[in-house]
């Protein structure tokens, strides 16, 4: 609990209204987008400058006060829950686009500025900025970078990271730090720019970054693949990869996600088939985007694909799209609770990690949906379930520790965008190894000697017990 001391200097730092602690706002920020996830603050405060963020780490430093940094909390992690009480730093104030600078190609932001609008601004210079998570509409760039998010332009144009060049982050110390720049060659010591991206909000509170911007591709075609087996639809992804052809976007949807998005959408998907692929196609020479579509049509109908439609104008394509960026927000009218989760594995074990989903699906007496990025790898198995019911709770978290264990095993992750946070510490183990995260904790103990930064998020109490299922 924050003493009336505590509260009256954290007040004088943002004001008056931008620090509250009344029933409403802790309830407000007392969970994220994670289901069955919630755990109440001690207090939300507003930050407006990097000047405030210090001043707040620093006293909450010395006081030993939790800071759990926020933006949209559309994470699904559990990664802006307050676990262990503390504030919540939320950081939507500080929402600006510094600056777009065409001869650099790098925009300047703050992290509370949204996603989307990032998007819309350097789109209307001709600029590119690839990262889309599927959340854009609602996050912020702080919390992409924390995250570091992925999206659909993964297999292509990779995520977060690959565009994260310079940052200004402020220390639990209340130290404000400078890492890289406008540069695309730094290497002046450890990549502490890398390192912080991605950590979830456990080592700093990011107060501006500095994003590597791309020339927008002129030329763009979309299609949709649809078969009647799953495997085939996974057999697909590996080979067009496998031929040598990058496709901006490589997306799978099972049949039960097909449904539920066809029932809310009414975009005209086919009911009947087991599967199917968006693909997207995009690139700076039209005559390459086209002959690339040609072979990518090839190879669907090769491994057994039994329809491709080619959008014929960019209204189809933005309808094709909406099949696969509304998945989510679809499958959670089916029940009360939908657990989404995600894992990773080589492009090329794809239907090996489609077909042990299914299995495990069966196993467990669950609905599993899944769809996700199959291009590079990154499945989103989804449970339609409901929090009230105990035994079939129990049962998913069981499917999803052995589902997992499928990833690892077929040489892939825990998690490939998502997050580790609250949801995954307990599994983070199976993947690092004990070395691996006592190395973690020694870096989290560098920045961080006295546990402020977000407790309770990357490092279970106690790892889960792995139980390896023989395949």
């Amino acid at each position: 609990m924050l003493t009336e001391v505590t509260v009256g200097q954290l007040r004088k730092i943002v004001g008056e209204a931008n620090f509250r602690n009344d029933p409403e706002s802790l309830i407000a920020h007392s969970y994220d987008a994670t289901p069955m996830v919630q755990a109440l603050p001690d207090g939300v405060i507003y930050p407006s400058s990097a000047e405030q963020v210090s001043a707040i780490l620093r006293l909450c430093n010395e006081q030993r006060i939790p800071v759990i940094g926020r933006g949209a909390g559309s994470n699904l992690c559990g990664g802006t829950v307050a676990v262990e009480g503390g504030i919540i730093m939320v950081m939507n104030r500080m929402n600006k686009l510094i600056e777009i600078d065409q001869s650099n190609l790098t925009a300047t932001v703050q992290p509370g500025l949204n996603t989307k609008e990032l998007h819309m601004a350097v789109e209307a210079l001709g600029l590119f900025y690839p990262p889309d998570p599927g959340s854009m509409v609602v996050s912020t760039i702080g919390g992409n970078i924390m995250e570091n998010a992925g999206g659909l332009r993964g297999l292509k144009y990779g995520t977060t990271k690959d565009y994260v060049i310079g940052l200004e982050a402020v220390l639990p110390s209340g130290e404000i730090i400078r890492t890289g720049g406008k540069l695309y060659k730094d290497v002046a010591g450890y990549d502490l720019t890398k390192l912080l991206v991605g950590s979830e909000g456990t080592l700093a509170i990011v107060t501006e970054a500095i994003l590597k911007l791309l020339p927008a591709p002129k030329y763009k075609k979309t299609m949709l693949a649809m078969y009647k087996d799953i495997n085939q639809a996974a057999r697909t992804v590996s080979q067009i990869v496998g031929n040598r052809i990058i496709p901006s976007t490589l997306e799978f949807l099972d049949n039960p996600t097909i449904r539920v998005v066809e029932d809310f959408n009414k975009i005209g998907l086919p009911l009947d088939m087991d599967a199917i692929l968006l693909i997207e196609q995009d690139g700076g020479d039209e005559t390459v985007v086209a002959n690339d579509i040609e072979q990518i049509i090839r190879i669907c109908y090769e491994e057994g694909a039994a329809e491709v439609k080619v959008a014929q104008n960019a209204q189809e394509a933005d309808k094709l799209m909406l099949a696969r960026r509304s998945a989510l927000s679809t499958l959670a009218r089916i029940r009360p609770t939908t657990i989404l989760e995600d894992a990773t594995v080589p492009r090329s074990r794809i239907a090996d990690m489609v077909t042990e989903i299914n299995r495990i699906a069966k196993k467990y007496n669950l609905e599993i949906c899944t769809f996700g990025h199959a291009g590079d790898g990154n499945l989103h198995p989804t449970c339609p379930t409901d929090a009230r019911n105990e035994d079939e709770i129990h049962r998913v978290e069981e499917a999803f520790a052995e589902i997992f264990d499928a990833a690892i095993q077929l040489g892939g992750t825990i998690t490939g965008e998502h997050g580790v946070g609250l949801v995954k510490a307990p599994y983070l183990e199976w993947k690092v190894g004990t070395a691996g995260i006592e190395l973690m904790k020694s870096v989290k103990r560098a920045f961080d000697p006295n546990g402020i930064m977000n407790p309770g998020k990357m490092f279970a109490k106690q790892s889960r017990k792995r139980v390896v299922v023989q395949r």
